[in-house]
């Protein structure tokens, strides 16, 4: 493939797209193969709806067809990844290469980008993952959107299996790197703990092979022992406890995360001088991703009185640590996604609320393999010593688990979303403080409208 000449293409257009619905005048379209699409098939429309080019597999009917805006290539996804991985060496920030920070972790990723973004914005041009687009499609997606004016990319990276890292550091060649955590989740493609342990590792791997620079959550042992076995690796540490910081009390009147973060934190000389955070986010567990935002920003020259002021101003979206208050209830949205750690971080969250009636609507934790049936019983258990007013459990994994426990009468069970939101509509619920939480498969979200 002549990278010289698609980056002349790429650089003449204005923005790469991967779906021919959604063409502008002017775009370069990659023409993908899943599982159930084939982009080749759409090239030429996608030419026809404005596309300047479109590269697509050399064996397609497309290749063939004569057009001179085709560009053939082997293999279509690993040229938009060898495309973005020559954007990210090209681009230079006044005469020195672009910094690039990587991302990950089994929980918190995307609302640490977003916090990370935010405070770092304070100063510089930042680009970043848009939502969640942390694949190997949406990664280099994530670089080709870089301008000439990006200053600093933050790229959030996803794995699902062990050698997804590896794949994605490689195309985006971080500089930096920061991993919020690592914990049971997608254990069917992981194999273990210690499989995420090494598949999540694979970003330390690649700095460490460099001399780069790590952002460490002092007060995770994991994260530091995995930090230990690669000596290369510069570390800028970070923590509620590693800061002697705290967590205030959340009640009805201060819903959401507050925190008092000592000056000395941002170079002040008074250590007992304490600086108030107030946020948008629900749960003390994003207390450690606040922390993360913060210390990213003061490497980088934010200031902690702006850092503070850009975590207070950012509000989460799609239905990640939400807090919203309706006509009837007060509900905690975290129905994005769930796994035996965040379920554990959910359930101490609204275990700490002081309110006068609490419930649960819970859908299966999805992809944890051999460990499902035992993790989904830890937390019925868990539940049954939480004194709720209401407990609803969506999914087949966690009436396996009612039934394996022998606590099926004691809580309310649904085969889906939509059956516990028609129980609901019959039902209603109010003066309550509700947690919604589940895999994103699950569509906890489809709950929300009868609360």
């Amino acid at each position: 493939m002549d990278i010289e000449r698609l980056y002349s293409v790429f650089t003449s257009s204005r923005g790469v797209t991967t779906d021919s619905r959604t063409i502008s005048e002017g775009e370069l379209f990659f023409a993908l193969k899943g599982e159930n699409f084939d982009g080749n098939e759409y090239a030429l429309k996608a030419l026809e709806l404005g596309a300047c080019c479109a590269v697509v597999a050399e064996d397609s009917d497309a290749a063939k067809s004569g057009d001179p805006r085709i560009f053939p290539v082997p293999d279509t996804l690993a040229a938009l990844q060898e495309l973005a991985r020559h954007h990210r060496r090209t681009v230079r920030v006044d005469g020195k290469p672009m910094t690039v920070i990587g991302l990950t972790g089994t929980n918190g990723k995307t609302t640490t980008k977003e916090l990370v973004t935010r405070v770092l914005s304070a100063k510089y041009n930042v680009t970043s993952t848009r939502g969640n687009l942390n694949n190997d499609i949406g990664v280099p997606l994530t670089l080709l959107s870089i301008g000439p004016d990006t200053q600093i990319a933050v790229v959030e990276m996803g794995a699902n299996h062990p050698d997804d890292i590896l794949k994605l550091v490689g195309v985006c060649l971080p500089d930096y790197g920061l991993i919020t955590n690592v914990g049971k989740a997608h254990l069917l493609g992981f194999g273990s703990v210690e499989g995420v342990k090494a598949a999540k590792g694979r970003l330390y791997d690649y700095l460490d092979a460099r001399g780069g620079t790590i952002f460490l959550n002092a007060d995770d042992p994991v994260l530091e022992e995995m930090a230990a076995r690669r000596a290369n690796l510069k570390v800028l540490r970070y923590g509620v406890r590693h800061w002697d910081a705290m967590v205030l009390p959340s009640d009805l009147s201060h819903p959401y995360l507050r925190m008092a973060i000592p000056q000395s934190v941002g170079g002040g000389e008074d250590p007992d001088c304490l600086l108030g955070l107030e946020t948008h986010l629900s749960g003390s567990y994003n207390a450690a991703n606040v922390c993360a935002a913060i210390a990213v920003g003061l490497h980088f020259g934010v200031s902690l009185d702006e850092a503070i002021g850009a975590v207070g101003e950012y509000v989460p979206s799609n239905n990640r640590s939400q807090m919203e208050k309706t006509e009837r209830n007060i509900l905690i949205k975290d129905a994005y996604n769930a796994n035996p750690a965040s379920m554990a971080a959910a359930l101490d969250n609204l275990g700490s609320v002081v309110a006068d009636s609490k419930a649960a609507l819970l859908g299966d934790m999805r992809e944890l393999g051999a460990e499902s049936l035992n993790e989904h019983i830890a937390v019925v258990r868990r539940l049954r010593n939480m004194n709720l007013g209401l407990v609803c459990l969506v999914g087949e994994e966690f009436g396996k688990a009612l039934e394996e426990s022998g606590l099926r009468d004691e809580f309310r069970w649904f085969a889906t979303s939509a059956d516990l939101a028609a129980w609901l509509a019959d039902n209603p619920l109010s003066g309550a403080t509700v947690l919604v939480k589940g895999s994103r498969g699950i569509m906890m979200e489809k709950v929300i409208p009868s609360l």
